[in-house]
């Protein structure tokens, strides 16, 4: 298990970035009407977890992130540095189910944003610049989804034989669908993020930040394989969602009365059919945090 260093000095620059990764945490969890989504007056699909349980498990983040970012700073090998940001991220899993009582807010968003932050510290001390950042972040997790899960896949059957809580979500998944989720996600270098959702993000300034959140989030959703779903529904939930998000996009989402019509009725269906896309806002605050991220390092 990581252990912090508490005599070692904090690059400022981590911090910095860190912060930043904090900052899209909240822009994500108090944006609304997000279907079935935790917001800042709904609780959503969920009945163990609030607002201000999502505030709560963000500020828990806040050292890990940092910790995460300062092994970025390093000339060790990509590979090295994602080995050492994992025990990081157990660490931190720790003090956010301490901080929530234990009720999964974050896990998926620290996976994602440790890695990204690490990225980060990497192109910044290589001075790479921002668009190094997907190949590093391929070059952190390559052999990952091998690594973890492929080559795992009789070690796994048998403790879902004999012990199938010891499994994670991911795992159970990967035996049930063959869903590789966040860890093939991370692998190929979060295409749906660089590829999709950050294009689109940057040119909807002209919204709201409010507006322009969920109409990010919904493009996500489109085509998102979102494992929450999945994992708490169906492979044919997912395709249905989907096709919801593509309908509502097509409406014109957040930017006419009938897209926002469609989306206050999705959120309401969703709340009622306890359907939370948790993948798709994970994929959500990556996008904000690498938009804020690019600002902050082309300065």
């Amino acid at each position: 298990m990581f252990n912090v260093n508490k005599d070692s000095i904090i690059d400022h620059r981590a911090i910095e970035i860190a912060s930043l990764a904090v900052q899209a945490i909240l822009y994500e969890v108090s944006c609304n009407p997000s279907p079935g989504l935790v917001s800042r007056v709904s609780n959503g699909a969920h009945c163990d977890m609030d607002y201000y349980t999502f505030l709560d498990s963000a500020a828990a983040l806040i050292n890990p992130l940092i910790q995460c970012t300062q092994t970025g700073f390093s000339a060790a090998a990509p590979k090295e540095i994602f080995e050492e940001i994992r025990l990081i991220g157990q660490w931190g899993e720790q003090i956010m189910f301490q901080k929530t009582k234990g009720v999964n807010t974050h896990k998926g968003t620290l996976f994602l944003m440790g890695t990204c932050c690490a990225a980060a510290g990497k192109a910044v001390i290589s001075g790479a610049g921002f668009s190094s950042l997907q190949k590093i972040i391929r070059e952190m997790t390559e052999g990952l989804v091998e690594k973890e899960l492929i080559s795992r896949v009789r070690e796994l059957e048998m403790l879902e034989r004999i012990h199938p809580s010891a499994l994670t979500h991911g795992e159970k998944l990967f035996l049930t669908y063959n869903v590789t989720g966040i860890r093939g996600e991370v692998e190929k270098g979060l295409p749906i993020v660089f590829n999709l959702s950050l294009p689109f993000y940057k040119e909807l300034q002209h919204l709201s930040p409010n507006a322009r959140l969920i109409q990010t989030l919904l493009a996500i959703m489109q085509f998102s394989e979102d494992t929450n779903i999945l994992y708490r529904h169906s492979p044919k939930i997912l395709t249905e969602v989907q096709e919801k998000a593509k309908k509502i996009i097509v409406l014109g989402g957040m930017e006419t009365a009938e897209g926002v019509k469609a989306i206050e009725a999705m959120d309401k269906e969703f709340c009622r059919r306890s359907i939370g896309p948790g993948g798709s806002a994970d994929l959500l605050g990556v996008t904000v945090f690498l938009y804020l991220l690019e600002s902050y390092m082309e300065n």
